[in-house]
């Protein structure tokens, strides 16, 4: 049955125009501009008593992050889970549509670490978090996004309307999963591992390749 839309109510074509998902037959870069990016923007945050090149690296084009569960925090005065990330400096955001691409890799054996997120909110420290948890990766430690994530590169774009109250991610071009985020907040996006509170591996690796942030 084909249904002329022009028949259709404003409010009940809304809904269906939304319910089919706003991104699910274009690119994820569609109508976003790049923003350029330098090494600036690329602020590394590892154990503060371990040198960088003994947790990162960067080769080829492919940045290498990695750290152990029993590794210091960022900073001595901090009381959180080791890390090694990149967090993207001088494009911090409060309003407007901003997403973040990625090729991500992660190594099997890397488990109950977060890979990727958008830090700040309204309501807690993060608006999404993305984690691999034996090879599945996870919004925190609850809602199942993807399986079989180990031992191959994925290319993760991550959107966030701000002004519309949602964050969309996409794996390899193909929307995954969409939340509400957590309200407006001093937003920045940060990529590598950051161990759970619990249930981690020992040693947990990332590795990135042609990040790129862009914006509406």
């Amino acid at each position: 049955m084909i249904i002329e839309l022009s028949l259709i109510c404003p409010m009940l074509l809304s809904f269906v125009i939304s319910s089919l998902g706003e991104y699910s037959n274009a690119d994820p870069i569609d109508g976003f501009t790049e923003v350029p990016l330098t090494e600036y923007n690329f602020e590394l945050q590892k154990p503060y008593d371990i040198p960088l090149e003994q947790r990162y690296s960067f080769i080829d084009g492919v940045r290498k992050l990695w750290v152990y569960a029993d590794d210091k925090p960022h900073d001595p005065n901090s009381h959180t889970q080791p890390r090694t990330e990149i967090r993207i400096r001088g494009l911090d955001y409060s309003c407007g549509v901003w997403q973040f691409e990625g090729y991500g890799f992660v190594p099997n054996g890397t488990s109950g670490a977060t890979i990727a997120q958008i830090h700040g909110a309204a309501k807690g420290a993060t608006t999404i978090i993305l984690r691999i948890y034996y090879g599945d990766m996870r919004y925190y430690s609850t809602d199942l996004i993807a399986t079989d994530m180990y031992d191959k590169w994925f290319r993760l774009n991550i959107i966030h309307d701000v002004d519309g109250g949602s964050v969309t991610v996409f794996l390899d071009g193909n929307q995954r999963f969409q939340v509400p985020d957590k309200g407006p907040g001093d937003l920045y996006f940060k990529c590598g591992v950051y161990a759970a509170p619990a249930n981690i591996s020992y040693y947990m690796e990332s590795r990135w390749r042609d990040i790129k942030i862009y914006k509406k």
